[in-house]
C-alpha cells in the first residue's frame, strides 16, 4: 500500500488488531492494513489486487457469494463469519463487518478461531452427553428387560414338576441369572460415575439398614453354601444413608471375599457403631494382596491384571468406593499374611 493512502487511513489503520480492507466492486483487495500479515501471515502485497474469494474455505465460498450479492445491492454485512486461508495453509475463522460506500466496501474482520472452536467442544460435549444417556438408557432397558423375562420364565418352570436334575438345572441357572444382573447393576454404576452424572442416592433414616445387611448376608449364603460367613450385627441406632447402596456396598465386598479368600476359612462380617461414625467390615483369610495390586484395588477393569482368570468385570470393588464416597465416607484395606480386611467408615451426621 502507497504512502498516500497510509496518510488516508490514518494511525488507527496501522495499529489496530482488527483486519481491514477495502474491496471493489469486482471483489478486489485495493487495500489492506498490517494485521492481515500478524493474522493470515499474507503481507499487504500477497493480498491486494486478488479476489477475496482466492482465500476463502471451499465449503464457505457458496454463502460468501451470496453476503458479496447482498451487499453490492446497498445491504450492509455484519457478523459474518468464514474461514480464511492462512498462508501456512490451514484456515483461520474470521467475523466480519462490511459497509457500501461510492462504489466500494469498507471491511473490518476479526479472528474469531478460539471462540468457534470452543463453541465446537461444547457442542461435541453436549452429543456426548446425550450419547452417555442413550448408553445408560440401553444398558437398563435392553439387557435388563430379556434378563427379567428369563428370570421369570426360570421362576415358572420352578414351581412345575421336574427331575432331580431338572431341579439342579433351574438352581444353577438362577444364580448365572442373578450373577448377570450384578453385572449389569456394575456396568450402569460404572456408566453413571464415569460417563453421567455419579451415583444417585435416596438417603432414608436408615432404620432398615440392620434388616438390610443381615439379608444381604444370607442371600450370599444361599448361594454359596460351602463358604463359612459369620456376622457380628450390632447396630443400636437408625444411621441416615441410602439402605440399598450401602447393602449393594456390602454385597461386593462379602462377594469379593468368597472370590478371591481361602474357602476354607470363615469371613467374618462386623457392622457396628460409636458416636461418629458407622464401620463395616469384612474379613476373610487367605493370600496377603501384594503392594502392586494394593495400590490398584480400587480401580476399575484390573481384574486381569491383578489376578488372572477371576470371573467378573472387577467393578465391585470400585463401586463399593464409589458408594463410599458418595456418602460422604472411606472404604479402605489392611492386608497381612493372616487376613484381608476391608472395613467402610461413613460420618455420622
Amino acid at each position: 500500500m502507497d504512502t498516500e493512502t497510509q496518510d488516508r487511513h490514518g494511525l488507527t489503520w496501522q495499529v489496530t488488531p482488527d483486519l481491514l480492507g477495502v474491496l471493489n466492486d469486482s471483489g478486489l483487495f485495493e487495500a489492506t492494513n498490517p494485521a492481515w500479515e500478524a493474522t493470515l501471515g499474507y503481507a499487504s502485497s500477497e493480498i491486494e489486487n486478488r479476489r477475496f474469494f482466492d482465500f476463502i474455505h471451499p465449503e464457505d465460498v457458496q454463502r460468501t457469494q451470496d453476503a458479496f450479492e447482498a451487499i453490492q445491492q446497498g445491504e450492509p454485512i455484519l457478523n459474518f463469519r468464514n474461514r480464511y486461508r492462512h498462508k501456512s495453509g490451514e484456515y483461520r475463522w474470521l467475523s466480519w463487518n462490511c459497509v457500501p460506500e461510492r462504489g466500494k466496501f469498507y471491511c473490518s474482520a476479526r479472528d474469531v478461531t478460539e471462540a468457534v472452536d470452543d463453541r465446537t467442544a461444547l457442542r461435541s460435549s453436549e452429543d456426548e452427553a446425550a450419547l452417555r444417556e442413550q448408553f445408560i438408557a440401553v444398558l437398563g432397558h435392553d439387557l435388563r428387560n430379556p434378563l427379567a423375562a428369563l428370570k421369570s420364565g426360570y421362576a415358572l418352570l420352578a414351581k412345575e414338576e421336574l427331575s432331580a436334575r431338572g431341579q439342579t438345572v433351574i438352581g444353577h441357572g438362577t444364580v448365572t441369572l442373578n450373577r448377570m444382573s450384578r453385572l449389569i447393576d456394575d456396568l450402569m454404576d460404572f456408566a453413571r460415575t464415569r460417563l453421567g452424572s455419579g451415583l444417585s442416592l435416596d438417603i432414608t433414616s436408615g432404620e432398615r439398614l440392620e434388616v438390610a445387611i443381615r439379608g444381604v448376608i444370607q442371600e450370599i449364603r444361599i448361594v454359596n453354601p460351602d463358604v463359612s460367613i459369620q456376622s457380628e450385627i450390632l447396630l443400636t441406632d437408625p444411621v441416615p444413608c441410602d439402605v440399598a447402596r450401602v447393602s449393594q456396598l456390602l454385597s461386593n465386598l462379602i462377594a469379593n471375599a468368597v472370590t478371591h479368600g481361602d474357602i476354607s476359612s470363615v469371613i467374618s462380617v462386623r457392622a457396628y457403631e460409636n458416636a461418629d461414625e458407622l464401620l463395616l467390615e469384612v474379613e476373610n483369610g487367605g493370600d496377603q494382596i501384594e503392594p502392586a495390586a494394593m495400590a490398584k484395588l480400587f480401580e476399575p477393569f484390573v481384574r486381569e491384571e491383578i489376578r488372572p482368570s477371576q470371573e467378573g468385570l472387577g467393578l465391585g470393588l470400585f463401586i463399593a468406593s464409589q458408594i463410599a464416597q458418595s456418602h460422604g465416607g472411606k472404604l479402605a484395606v489392611n492386608s497381612d499374611p493372616q487376613s484381608t480386611i476391608f472395613t467402610f467408615r461413613m460420618p455420622r451426621e
